[in-house]
């Protein structure tokens, strides 16, 4: 089922950035009306692509003058491209941002500013991601070395086709970085909304995991054209943690952020951070993947992706590849 409504922001001012910007969501309502005033001041249009929230998510989001377009939800590659192949964008420009997220007003300005004047060959631009964790800034550890393609030209480039840590990828054109601000990753609910959500995290990037480790066809194979730490993290995921032994990987993974990349610096609640989301997680997802392999083992590949299709909705582009 697809449900469709417009609703024409009455405060859109011309003068703005020629950007549309693109929200996911599923039961924000604690985040949405932050996210949409944030994005405000630097688009023209706003367009929200609600997974069949049950909450006011809708409801904030309309009254805060965005578009909104309904649809059930797949993951999150999948439910952007769609929602970009609906919207027909006319801007030149579209931003895409998480519920979760905002641009700082430093970031806004430079947006205002640049954006206009910079050279035709530009056709992405870069933000530093700021991650606070329960009234937190992680500076340290790594967390806060993240550069992401968040504002790129649509006929230039789009997302790819990951379970998880999808990037927007450019085929045409070059980068450049606005760095005035950050774009702050902020979440606002409290630490079993935390939980729950990496849990299901952990769940998908298993699934990337075995469709690599096994060829299931799941996911289109990346051929896209990402920034440079974008090749660089994918390189070291794809072919050094992902070869390294499992369970053994994941506390390694937290001795390399929290001792060599200084993540202890963060305090207390940084320890709290780099301890879940750096090692219980990555945990969870070597389990996770131990369970699949030993599934894939009993059953074969064919009853795994039968399984995956039946419990997440995914089924494989490929089905020669699923003999054996």
């Amino acid at each position: 089922m697809v449900i469709a409504e417009t609703t024409s922001s009455s405060n859109v001012s011309a003068a703005r950035p020629d950007i549309t910007v693109v929200i996911l969501s599923h039961n924000e309502e604690i985040h949405i009306a932050r996210c949409i005033e944030r994005a405000a001041p630097i688009a023209k249009r706003i367009v929200l692509i609600d997974s069949m929230s049950t909450d006011a998510t809708v409801a904030l989001a309309r009254a805060a003058g965005a578009e909104v377009l309904q649809r059930p939800f797949t993951y999150h590659a999948d439910q952007l491209r769609w929602g970009l192949e609906q919207i027909e964008i006319a801007t030149e420009w579209v931003l895409r941002i998480d519920c979760d997220e905002y641009l700082e007003s430093s970031l806004q300005a430079e947006i205002v500013e640049r954006l206009s004047g910079l050279p035709a060959n530009i056709a992405g631009v870069e933000f530093k991601l700021k991650v606070i964790f329960q009234g937190k800034w992680i500076r340290w550890g790594g967390s806060y070395r993240s550069m992401l393609v968040r504002l790129w030209k649509p006929a230039a480039g789009g997302v790819e086709d990951k379970m998880m840590d999808e990037r927007i990828c450019v085929r045409q054109g070059a980068l450049t970085r606005f760095s005035r601000g950050d774009l702050v990753d902020e979440s606002l609910r409290n630490i079993a909304d935390w939980t729950n959500k990496h849990n299901g995290y952990s769940t998908k990037h298993m699934l990337q995991f075995i469709d690599a480790e096994f060829d299931l066809g799941l996911f289109e194979k990346s051929a896209a054209k990402l920034n440079a730490q974008g090749r660089k993290k994918r390189f070291l995921r794809e072919n050094v943690y992902a070869s390294a032994p499992l369970y053994l990987r994941a506390f390694l993974f937290f001795v390399f952020r929290y001792f060599i990349l200084l993540g202890f610096l963060d305090g207390k609640r940084g320890f709290v951070w780099h301890t879940l989301q750096g090692f219980w997680h990555m945990l969870l997802i070597d389990v996770k993947i131990g369970e699949a392999r030993r599934f894939i083992a009993a059953h074969g590949k064919s009853a795994f992706c039968e399984h995956v299709a039946e419990r997440y909705g995914i089924a494989p582009r490929n089905r020669a590849a699923l003999s054996g």
